[in-house]
């Protein structure tokens, strides 16, 4: 049995996420895969993500890998990372597409004319280093808080149920940056592009057994 599966429906930065997993789990087998039977088998399961919701969404079923993502996201340790994070909702306003519903929310745009506490205008994608506020969970253990992660997103997750929020970041006001339910864990932010607190992260995820 695989020990990570890198879901591959080619829209993630999967290389980067694959060497941060090998730099933190040496010892582990890692594969970047596209095979739905791998996906299923695997004993974790890293769901990454980046560009457009509706190109992920369609290109994940054109690879025929919605059931074996669903199947996983609902009995291993599974880890979603930016839009990865995104499809596990019901829907985006990003096309006005349908996702995953694994988790109930929904997925919505910054306004426009943010500005920060010194009126200065705040530019949409949200780009770049921010402080992550966390609550208690294995995936945050030796991560202080108010580390800074690295994000780039437009959009970003609206939970209908407060108690899976696992960090918020203020842009200019509190988001919802990190989801929880049992074996799911989901980020914003890309810990593969986070230095120290991203690679902990990963290493928490290896460790994880909910």
């Amino acid at each position: 049995m695989v020990d990570v599966a890198v879901v591959d429906y080619g829209m993630g930065n999967l290389r980067s996420v694959e060497q941060a997993l090998r730099h933190v789990a040496p010892y582990a087998e890692i594969i970047v895969t596209d095979d739905a039977g791998v996906i299923a088998g695997a004993g974790r399961v890293v769901f990454p993500g980046q560009g457009a919701m509706p190109d992920c969404m369609r290109e994940m079923d054109a690879r025929r890998l919605r059931e074996a993502v669903l199947q996983s996201a609902g009995s291993k340790p599974f880890l979603g990372i930016c839009i990865g994070m995104q499809m596990l909702c019901e829907r985006s306003d990003e096309g006005n597409v349908a996702g995953l519903g694994i988790l109930r929310g929904e997925v919505v745009r910054f306004a426009s004319d943010m500005h920060d506490a010194q009126g200065n205008k705040l530019k949409v994608p949200h780009m770049g280093w921010n402080q992550v506020h966390h609550v208690r969970h294995p995936l945050w253990d030796g991560i202080e808080q108010d580390a800074r992660f690295y994000f780039v997103h437009s959009y970003y997750v609206r939970p209908y149920d407060e108690s899976v929020v696992q960090a918020t970041s203020d842009y200019p006001q509190p988001f919802a940056c990190a989801v929880a339910r049992e074996n799911l864990f989901g980020v914003q932010f890309h810990p593969e592009k986070s230095q120290a607190a991203g690679l902990k992260l990963l290493n928490n995820f290896m460790l994880w057994n909910p």
